[in-house]
């Protein structure tokens, strides 16, 4: 009897604003005793520019932190300048009377923080080395990438099918796909969010565009799901291959916020261009408000994709200047689960 994929009776959220959780107290730590935030801001507001100039961070990083910080309100933002919010005033500020910034210093050594300064002080992803987590979950030429491997990458990729399994079939109730032919799904991994689609509409069928390794989890997956006459696993590179054509939808899942912000807009006008006239892109992942303050899930997972990966959240108007410049016209985000929302695009 063939596996279904249901929606589950309530949202994991917030077991993954658990999860996550380590990563306020480690920003906190950072942006109090290693890059002095709130020592830069105490002599006046600064504008974004000079807050990022003054730590010395990229632009990559600095927005991550800032957009942390924003989220943990600690730091505001009024016509363009930044400021202490009134906690982070009465208490971040050296020489104030309820200063409480030499104890959060207790943790300026913890290996989490100390793992998380030499990330932000870096300005582009290094050390790839298959003992490096940083080259664990991207593909790029001359990384040495884990997901490569039989072993790792089905090691890998069945831990974040438990995610996925929980937002897929909601994702397939979101979004009608009941007139369309054909989905490819980018960098599809197990495949979880084309057989959400395949079961929900029994005329859809689908191909799942990833690295041979991982391909072999997504064969295994549409065969215990009941739908392989219907998924066709192709094997590629998304930035050096062809995209599978003759598909009138393409699916990114948790897949652009890997990138910096040149690479997940050339992969979106590369997506767009391989769609027919009407043809849909859906952009599935953890959206920032469109100010980059939060929301704070969206701000501290985006801290751990800076870790991990090239890439950070982005915001939905970050995703629509992209989306409008590859020649699609975006709708709005539309929630699905785990703090995900999926933003549908037409082809004009």
């Amino acid at each position: 009897m063939p596996l279904e994929l249901q929606a589950p009776a309530s949202d994991p959220a917030p077991i993954f604003e658990i999860f996550r959780g380590n990563y306020a107290s480690e920003l906190l730590t950072a942006a109090v005793a290693h890059f002095g935030v709130f020592e830069k801001l105490a002599a006046g507001s600064l504008t974004p520019g000079e807050l990022q100039s003054a730590v010395g961070l990229g632009e990559r990083q600095f927005t991550v932190l800032l957009t942390g910080l924003k989220a943990l309100g600690l730091v505001e933002e009024k016509q363009g300048r930044l400021q202490p919010a009134a906690l982070a005033g009465d208490h971040l500020i050296p020489g104030k009377p309820q200063y409480v910034g030499d104890y959060i210093r207790l943790a300026a050594d913890a290996p989490g923080v100390m793992t998380l300064v030499e990330h932000m002080r870096k300005n582009t992803l290094a050390g790839a080395s298959k003992d490096d987590d940083r080259a664990v979950f991207i593909f790029r030429d001359g990384l040495d990438s884990a997901m490569e491997e039989d072993n790792l990458a089905r090691h890998f990729t069945l831990m974040l099918a438990g995610r996925a399994k929980n937002i897929a079939p909601v994702l397939a109730q979101k979004v009608d796909l009941s007139q369309a032919k054909c989905l490819v799904d980018i960098g599809g991994g197990t495949g979880v969010y084309a057989i959400a689609f395949l079961q929900r509409y029994p005329n859809l069928r689908a191909i799942v565009f990833d690295r041979p390794a991982v391909l072999k989890v997504a064969a295994e997956f549409a065969q215990s799901y009941g739908v392989a006459d219907r998924l066709q696993c192709v094997a590629g590179d998304m930035f050096a291959d062809p995209l599978p054509i003759d598909c009138d939808v393409m699916l990114l899942s948790n897949v652009l916020h890997d990138w910096d912000v040149p690479t997940s807009q050339r992969l979106v006008e590369k997506t767009a261009a391989a769609l027919p006239s009407g043809g849909r892109l859906l952009i599935h992942d953890v959206f920032l408000n469109d100010d980059l303050s939060g929301p704070l899930y969206a701000a501290l997972f985006s801290v751990a994709l800076m870790v991990i990966t090239e890439g950070r959240n982005y915001s939905g108007a970050e995703y629509k200047i992209w989306i409008r410049a590859a020649g699609l016209t975006p709708s709005e985000p539309i929630p699905t689960l785990v703090h995900s929302s999926v933003l549908v695009s037409t082809k004009r």
